[in-house]
């Protein structure tokens, strides 16, 4: 009888006594049992001395059970759920370590419009002498026959300087050109990517690329209009002005604020055309060569190969907005060499043979600047770790509603 069931029956005897606020004398011998409990050397023992096995199952089976089967009950999921939290929270770390920005921040917008002013003010001032050739070939045809001669006829009367002339206006007005085209289409297709939704933005992203596209050339060629107006002037009209400042203060004396804006709505009808197939064309030619033709996904290819993808697709793209666009270039090009012409009474001039002229040269010149471009724009997205996003993916919710997931 003094083995250990006088000991468990004390201890329980106790521990109700301590319960309902009894003696202290009880609270000295629940002292002196619970020194003889902690003396055991193992929690097994314990158990087994303490609690029979009929009674151990009762408390696992009773509702209100003991804390310490509780607290290992509700311990578990927490530790769960934190391990999950923690993961998520990781791997969001990991994927911010790659951007300096946040997807769609004004800082994401402004280091766009820097990229925009290096790919379009660096490429266009870069290709002058084809550009210079290129003009003088659609209001002269009879003076400079082709491209070849073109440069012959410049080189032979200007001198090689002369391939230079106008370089000043091309770099100030095709920077601001680029500073609204590439800023405003990430604008602009954020925005009416968030008015269509998901699975709309998806279904109708070509769209999406033509509007905001569409929307940036908009703004980028009333930035624009003023310096191409002077770039003409100065190439092709030779003795009319050599420089900028020199041009600038005469075509107002003559025309006034007119003169430099009188040749927006032909840029429309040029740029506009011109811009919604280089970024359309763009966007979809990346999305199919990663999916046909790169033998890897994209998130596989280092970041020296994903920019040999785009300067592919921004050739092929260049293609199709020079023969888009060149109808309309050859009317802003007479257009500012002729004072007081209407761009109706230009194209009628000119004739459907007329406008086409110089086109294999404008190939030439656009499918490059477009390839060069594109590849700056990227790369200056690299160099300052923006955000990237990869082609357009199906949303989950799509394939589910098309059936094509569980």
């Amino acid at each position: 009888m003094n083995g250990p069931p006088r000991l468990f029956g004390d201890v329980t005897k106790e521990q109700i006594d301590v319960s309902r606020g009894h003696s202290a004398s009880s609270n000295s011998r629940l002292q002196h049992s619970g020194v003889a409990i902690l003396s055991r050397n193992s929690a097994a023992r314990q158990d087994a001395i303490m609690y029979p096995t009929s009674l151990m199952q009762l408390a696992r089976a009773n509702p209100f059970s003991a804390p310490l089967f509780t607290f290992q009950k509700v311990e578990e999921p927490q530790q769960s759920l934190h391990g999950q939290k923690t993961r998520r929270l990781a791997a969001a770390a990991v994927a911010e370590e790659d951007v300096s920005c946040e997807f769609g921040s004004s800082k994401y917008y402004a280091l766009c419009g820097f990229g925009g002013i290096l790919s379009c003010g660096i490429t266009h001032t870069a290709v002058v002498p084809l550009d210079l050739v290129k003009c003088r070939l659609q209001v002269n045809p009879s003076k400079y026959k082709s491209i070849g001669n073109g440069f012959a006829v410049t080189v032979r009367e200007d001198g090689v300087r002369g391939l230079a002339k106008g370089w000043a206006p091309t770099f100030i007005g095709y920077s601001m050109q680029g500073l609204c085209k590439f800023g405003f289409y990430e604008v602009f297709k954020i925005f009416y990517s968030d008015l269509l939704g998901e699975e709309n933005t998806y279904l109708w992203r070509t769209s999406l690329y033509l509007a905001a596209s569409a929307s940036a050339e908009f703004f980028a060629d009333i930035a624009l209009a003023p310096m191409e107006a002077v770039k003409v002037r100065i190439q092709t009209q030779p003795g009319y002005a050599n420089t900028l400042r020199q041009c600038v203060p005469k075509m107002y004396a003559e025309e006034g604020l007119w003169a430099f804006y009188k040749g927006v709505v032909p840029l429309w009808m040029r740029q506009i055309p011109y811009t919604m197939m280089k970024f359309a064309c763009f966007e979809r030619t990346v999305e199919m060569l990663y999916k046909y033709v790169v033998p890897k996904p994209r998130s596989e290819c280092s970041k020296s190969e994903q920019l040999v993808v785009t300067f592919v697709a921004g050739y092929i793209a260049g293609v199709f907005c020079a023969i888009v666009s060149h109808p309309a270039d050859s009317v802003v090009s007479v257009l500012n060499k002729e004072k007081g012409s209407t761009a109706f009474q230009v194209l009628k001039k000119l004739g459907p043979k007329g406008v086409w002229k110089g086109l294999v040269a404008r190939i030439i010149m656009i499918g490059t600047l477009t390839a060069l471009q594109w590849f700056i724009y990227d790369s200056v997205k690299v160099y300052f770790r923006l955000p990237r996003p990869p082609p357009p993916e199906m949303p989950e919710s799509l394939k589910k509603k098309l059936g094509l997931t569980e």
